[in-house]
């Protein structure tokens, strides 16, 4: 089982060896709406099924079942595992996610399928870019009215729900825990945004009281890949100063570049961590909730 890393010459190796596997690729761009979708078209991993922030993990606007707040709001676990089981993943199947945004989006995927039950799921290293220059097999979808997802086509078949093996934190557990030792919130968001200084996506800039930073870039080489174990262990002991590691709860803007953060605690042996999906983006939507600024 691969997780929570596959290099691209593991993944290659994988598929050269017929073991069932799903490649889903998550590519997206927050500020430029239908922009994922068309690099998918363009150039995927051949086989790749398309997993798209807003239609598949995210609840649908104005959905009463959603599992969390914020700006992008996690979809039921039901509603995820109908959709899981309708593009072919199956008990025990390896998944690999990617992007071609720095983990940015894919670590999502990653995340909700633990949340589901599902353990054996791994973040292409490096992503769509390291696979390229590995030689790995791309395709593309010229024809527009061809649906992204057909090659992966299923008889529909929920994914059958597991114990979940992620912690979900709601906004009212941070609350309750603001200020104590038992959470050690940590901020993916860039530092301008986390001190206050520009807010371009949510209506309070500011951060959670207490909070600390690390945007969710800095978990990478120049070479787009995961820093070595060793010096993620030593940054986020530097940055915790202290702090149990099993107290820290990820959190950005809207509980999705915050799961970076949270892979690279994975990989540096640091254990798993919860996350607050609804985020600064559901925490500023309460006027009574403190604020921090600076």
């Amino acid at each position: 089982m691969y997780t929570p890393l596959i290099s691209a010459s593991e993944l290659q190796a994988l598929l050269a060896c017929g073991q069932p596997c799903l490649i889903f690729d998550c590519s997206f761009e927050l500020m430029k709406a239908g922009a994922g979708e068309q690099q998918y078209r363009e150039s995927h991993i051949t086989g790749a099924v398309r997993a798209d922030l807003d239609r598949h993990l995210s609840a649908a606007k104005g959905a009463t079942d959603a599992a969390s707040g914020g700006r992008h709001p996690l979809p039921a676990r039901e509603t995820f595992a109908h959709w899981l089981g309708s593009v072919g993943l199956r008990p025990g199947m390896q998944a690999v996610v990617y992007d071609r945004q720095g983990a940015n989006y894919c670590g999502r995927l990653w995340w909700m399928l633990k949340w589901l039950g599902h353990m054996p799921v791994a973040v292409l290293d490096g992503g769509l870019q390291a696979w390229q220059a590995a030689g790995g097999s791309v395709a593309s979808l010229p024809n527009a009215s061809e649906g992204p997802n057909q090659t992966k086509a299923a008889p529909p078949q929920a994914y059958p729900l597991g114990p979940a093996g992620a912690d979900l934190i709601t906004t009212e557990q941070v609350a309750s825990q603001l200020g104590r030792p038992a959470m050690s919130l940590i901020d993916a968001r860039a530092r301008p945004r986390f001190l206050g200084q520009v807010e371009p996506l949510d209506p309070v800039a500011g951060h959670i009281p207490g909070a600390l930073s690390r945007p969710f870039s800095q978990n990478f080489g120049t070479d787009g890949k995961f820093k070595p174990a060793e010096l993620l262990r030593q940054e986020f002991e530097e940055l915790l100063a202290g702090r149990d590691p099993a107290t820290v709860v990820h959190q950005c803007g809207s509980g999705v570049s915050a799961l970076p953060n949270m892979i690279a605690m994975e990989i540096a042996g640091l254990g798993r961590t919860g996350l607050y999906a609804g985020s600064w983006s559901d925490w500023c939507s309460d006027p009574n909730r403190p604020v921090a600024q600076g």
